[in-house]
């Protein structure tokens, strides 16, 4: 099976080729797979090199000219470092574009913490108006892909090496996999495996999301109006990122709400990807342990 980012590569090449209006923007990171659509459309595919903060600046200087610009390197490079191009480029002067990012919370742990981005999703939710799509299998990945670049609004693509075993049809808000009455779990994207196997057996309402910007309030609340309004967010970015949006959703219900994924403590090895899932807390044993002692308290 190829990869997410693989897949990106793919699709875009071929949008490339189908819409003139697309361009596509990169610092260095996954050139080499552009090759023949920068020869194909070399007005269209423009590499910066690895100066990141002119890589927004370009994609916003493309969008005031009526283009859908592109923008992808490491999550880290793409959201964190130029942070304030973001802001100023695209938020302030009014106009929008796509970040397709590589990297994760800690795809290559080699890179060491340069190359791990736990809290990019956070830092957008400072920022008005981001859709945020958070794909768990690379089919997924190419419907959202798609689905960003046909639009006109500001919207994020994370990408990660984690993924699913199979595909799900993706879909604007929340996907109900199964109805249950001891509570509700939302896992989102990639971290959908571990949670199906952390509550198999369990007697809760699973929810599935790939897209968490905008935040499906209305879904959850259905979800707890079927089962006890303890509510558990399992997410492959920093802990707590969505219980903000979780609780606004649960205002007016009685209601508990438990954040699951990267802690802020910084895990200074490298490792892999798999280890640093056990490191943090997000393999299936772990979890399970995390959503039983949360939901029998």
């Amino acid at each position: 099976m190829d990869t997410m980012r693989d897949r990106f590569i793919s699709t875009t090449s071929r949008l490339l080729d189908d819409d003139p209006r697309l361009a596509l923007v990169l610092a260095e990171i996954s050139r080499d797979g552009f090759q023949q659509a920068e020869r194909r459309h070399p007005d269209r595919v423009i590499n910066v090199g690895i100066r990141e903060q002119l890589m927004i600046g370009v994609g916003g200087g493309l969008a005031l000219t009526g283009m859908r610009p592109v923008m992808h390197t490491f999550a880290s490079f793409l959201v964190e470092r130029p942070f304030e191009q973001v802001k100023l480029d695209f938020g302030h002067q009014g106009v929008s574009g796509v970040l397709v990012s590589a990297g994760a919370s800690y795809d290559w742990p080699a890179g060491g913490f340069t190359h791990m981005s736990p809290g990019d999703v956070a830092l957008l939710d400072t920022l008005d108006g981001w859709t945020v799509h958070v794909p768990g299998h690379p089919d997924e990945a190419e419907a959202l892909l798609r689905r960003a670049v046909a639009g006109d609004d500001l919207v994020y693509v994370r990408l990660s090496l984690q993924s699913n075993t199979s595909a799900r049809p993706v879909s604007p808000g929340f996907t109900t996999l199964r109805e249950g009455r001891d509570g509700v779990v939302v896992a989102v994207g990639p971290m959908l495996d571990n949670v199906l196997a952390a509550t198999e057996g369990l007697d809760v309402t699973l929810l599935y999301a790939t897209t968490v910007r905008p935040f499906d309030a209305e879904a959850l609340r259905r979800a707890v109006d079927g089962a006890r309004a303890d509510v558990v967010l399992v997410e492959p970015y920093l802990a707590g990122t969505s219980t903000t949006a979780a609780n606004d959703a649960l205002a007016e219900t009685p209601h508990r709400v438990l954040g699951l994924g990267v802690s802020r403590r910084e895990l200074r090895t490298y490792g892999s990807m798999e280890e640093h899932l056990r490191g943090q807390g997000l393999a299936p044993a772990a979890l399970r342990e995390r959503v039983t002692a949360f939901l029998d308290h």
